[in-house]
């Protein structure tokens, strides 16, 4: 079964926002059960459109001739041309195995039929194989989450023990948090969503301004429990700046801050501990450090709320470029439910309360 489609919006966009199976009707869009189970996905965006120039002036095979023998070809089977030179990596569950010998198997039919190929041969096809079906995988991933985590497929070679990792050139354009310094007042931040409790990366944007210390945000949404999230933030801020710099000034100076929901999924309701960072920040004219994710709320007494869903809060940080992570120490215990793959990608920094992840996210000692 083939499915021939396009994608409405840019890869890059798309993969911001949303996945590669967006575009499906919406009864299947979210179904991890039937994607997985696909074996290889095109990307349409790399094929050059038909140019004049691309058509052949010299003899070639008729349909019934082309179906005849593509109907031939079924009958045999190449799905073990690798084996002699490669092995597959430990990342490879046995349903993404299957996909990438049977994409093996119908690309030697189609360009080697007479099983004549080399080593170099094998080895181009099997690097296509295993990049067509971890590009499914990885949008699994953001569906499913944590279920689909092991992408990092690799094949190994059997005379040297190298193993090589395959990637997909897409999927570095999909990260939302940008390496090297911020501007001060700019927070990302990793939260679940009010609408359907899914998770979404989260952009504050602030500024600081003359004024006679009004504190104004803007918001998609406006819900209740987003507005009190942010103004306990606020409050908490007014009565605690001292006890961050005696430099701060809420009375000269006024506070405007935009929050975008990066996915387009709905706001959140987990607001209070990054807009304090981010109001901290942009006082002091001060960065939080590169490419950081901050985690964790809190209530308007200080006291730091729990993360419910640590494996999938990070999966999301790794998917949007977070190089650290910002982790309330109550965390920790939960660290034991998190692959070790996903881990050993951050630098993760534990606060124990919000002064204390302001100081930390500022990369003050």
């Amino acid at each position: 079964m083939v499915f021939v489609g396009n994608i409405n919006q840019s890869v890059d966009s798309l993969l911001k926002t949303s996945s590669l199976f967006e575009p499906f009707p919406p009864e299947i869009n979210q179904d991890t059960a039937f994607f997985d189970r696909m074996h290889c996905y095109i990307p349409g965006w790399e094929i050059p459109k038909y140019r004049p120039d691309f058509f052949t002036n010299d003899y070639g095979l008729i349909t019934d001739y082309l179906s005849e023998f593509f109907r031939e070809m079924r009958k045999r089977s190449f799905s073990d041309a690798f084996d002699e030179y490669y092995k597959l990596g430990k990342n490879l569950n046995q349903r993404d195995v299957v996909a990438v010998r049977k994409t093996v198997s119908g690309l030697i039919k189609i360009i080697y039929p007479d099983g004549i190929f080399t080593k170099d041969d094998i080895e181009e096809i099997l690097k296509l194989a295993l990049e067509s079906r971890r590009r499914i995988k990885e949008q699994l991933k953001k569906i499913g989450g944590m279920e689909f985590y092991d992408v990092n497929f690799s094949y190994i070679d059997n005379e040297t023990l190298n193993e090589t990792f395959v990637g997909v050139k897409e999927q570095g354009i999909g990260t939302l948090i940008p390496e090297g310094i911020s501007n001060p007042g700019n927070v990302y931040t990793i939260a679940p969503s009010l609408d359907d409790n899914k998770l979404g990366v989260y952009k504050l944007e602030t500024k600081m301004l003359n004024g006679d210390g009004q504190f104004n945000y803007i918001c998609s949404g406006s819900k209740k429990e987003v507005k009190e999230s942010i103004n306990i933030a606020y409050n908490y801020f007014k009565f605690n700046h001292k006890s961050i710099s005696g430099r701060i000034d809420l009375i000269n100076k006024d506070y405007v801050m935009e929050i975008q929901d990066m996915n387009n999924i709905g706001m959140t309701d987990q607001l209070a501990l990054p807009t304090f960072i981010a109001l901290c920040s942009i006082a002091l004219n001060k960065s939080i450090l590169s490419s950081t994710a901050i985690l964790g709320s809190f209530s308007l007494g200080g006291t730091i709320k729990k993360i419910e869903d640590l494996p999938n809060t990070l999966q999301v940080c790794l998917d949007a470029g977070a190089k650290k992570v910002l982790i309330p120490m109550s965390a920790s215990i939960d660290l034991a439910s998190v692959p070790p793959e996903v881990l050993s990608k951050f630098s993760l920094i534990f606060y124990n309360s919000p002064e204390d992840a302001v100081f930390k996210a500022l990369g003050v000692e």
